[in-house]
């Protein structure tokens, strides 16, 4: 690991060098209401005013020099992760972290801010690997923990890797994903992003899938609680012998019949894990193709005899000069 990656480690996501991260955030658009507008403009006017006081070398209360921005984060994150990023405003997290709302502006310039730094934090724990020379055990580790990571922040799904990197893990991430394809001879960059976004839209895509399955289980769950299991079981039988004896949908009626749950929550790691094979092994015959190919060798003519054989190059002397 870098000096510089050390110090960015050290230091975390909450207190990097606003100089040393001069990335443009692009503004989000929200759900417009009246009062979704009267709390953007009431947050504005606080952070304005600190910012004037930051300016001029104030401090922060006394009361709040305890608050760090680590804490703020991974406050939101809670809140995000258990009522989902609507629920975030700076008003709210004040309240959890037990501070008032104008010290959160001592730490996060905005509410766009804390969104940047909360996925930053998630971007640490995705921790894409130091490149092991093995390209495709090294992009599924970065696929499963990018898949850990979202399971655990469903609602990041909707941000993360979206925009430009924008603080250090973040960017940390992408320099290690650009370098973990190093020394396969691939050189087209179109190429190598063109692999890392299928993977990273894979993983995306199974995260949602996995949520969507989690919902309807627990709609299932809840349903049948009411039901004794004998009922619970001529249900099933009643939907199996339907698809049986339509006669209509064959496939169906065989794949119920091999007693396949494609949802069934005890093989979610494994068929995630077949999934990503698919994937890799597709990844492996794109880079066939990509690497180009080595040129014949050409045999220069005074190599070759009258009759059009070749010598052999072992024992041929350096040709003569020209005169």
């Amino acid at each position: 690991m870098s000096e510089q990656e050390e110090a960015g480690r050290a230091h975390g996501a909450g207190e990097r060098d606003e100089e040393q991260w001069p990335f443009f955030r692009y503004p989000r658009e929200y759900p417009h209401s009246p009062r979704a507008a009267r709390e953007a403009a009431r947050d504005e006017k606080i952070a304005g005013h600190v910012q004037r006081h930051k300016a001029r070398g104030a401090q922060p209360p006394r009361r709040d020099r305890g608050l760090s921005r680590d804490e703020i984060v991974s406050a939101a994150i809670a809140v995000a992760d258990a009522e989902g990023p609507e629920a975030i405003s700076m008003r709210r997290i004040a309240r959890e972290v037990g501070a008032g709302a104008m010290s959160l502006y001592w730490h996060v310039a905005s509410k766009e801010e804390l969104l940047d730094l909360m996925l930053d934090a998630i971007e640490a724990e995705i921790e894409v690997p130091e490149p092991t020379g093995d390209w495709r055990a090294d992009l599924g580790a970065f696929a499963h923990r990018t898949r850990a990571a979202l399971r655990q922040h469903q609602w990041a799904v909707e941000f993360i890797g979206t925009r430009p990197p924008s603080g250090p893990n973040d960017v940390r991430n992408l320099e290690r994903l650009l370098s973990l394809l190093d020394g396969i001879g691939v050189d087209d960059y179109g190429v190598v992003m063109g692999i890392f976004m299928t993977v990273a839209t894979f993983v995306i895509g199974a995260v949602i899938r996995e949520a969507q399955e989690v919902r309807f289980q627990a709609e299932q769950e809840r349903v049948e609680a009411s039901m004794t299991a004998e009922e619970v079981q001529a249900e099933h039988e009643r939907f199996r012998d339907w698809f049986e004896s339509s006669g209509q949908y064959p496939h169906i009626a065989r794949l119920m019949k091999a007693g396949i749950d494609p949802d069934d929550p005890a093989t979610r790691d494994e068929r995630f894990q077949f999934s990503l094979d698919c994937v890799l092994d597709g990844v492996a015959a794109r880079i066939a193709q990509a690497v180009p190919e080595p040129r014949p060798r050409i045999q220069p003519d005074w190599l070759a005899s009258d009759e059009g054989t070749v010598h052999d190059t072992s024992t041929v002397p350096t040709p003569p000069a020209s005169q």
